[in-house]
């Protein structure tokens, strides 16, 4: 049986005790919402739209991946934007560069109601 020093137990019981605390908190819900990560005519541009589908002004995040027409090419976008209740919005768009995009692998969004005042 190893033996270490007081020290390192305390530390070590601080954490888990930090562990414990924070798995029991309350964290901020998000909530997954409708997005449609489409590829717009032409092939080379991704456009995502996501929509707010809480009652109130949210901060929304969405990720779409895609396949291209290289191997092993799948560009990833993730965008972030404050979205009022019920709109739809487009988050972003992707550029493939010099391939073509074919098809969508990826995608999800989700939605966190802002505290009051914000």
């Amino acid at each position: 049986m190893r033996w270490y020093p007081a020290g390192a137990l305390f530390v070590l019981s601080i954490g888990l005790g930090l562990l414990v605390a924070g798995l029991l908190a309350d964290p901020a819900s998000a909530e997954s919402v409708p997005l449609n990560c489409m590829i717009l005519p032409g092939e080379e541009i991704a456009s995502i739209l996501m929509t707010n589908s809480l009652a109130s002004e949210a901060s929304c995040i969405v990720t779409c991946r895609f396949q291209t027409t290289r191997y092993d090419n799948n560009p990833q976008i993730t965008c972030a934007k404050q979205i009022p209740a019920g709109k739809e919005v487009e988050m972003c768009r992707l550029t493939s560069g010099s391939d073509k995009f074919v098809k969508l692998t990826e995608g999800h969004a989700d939605c966190a109601k802002l505290p009051a005042g914000e």
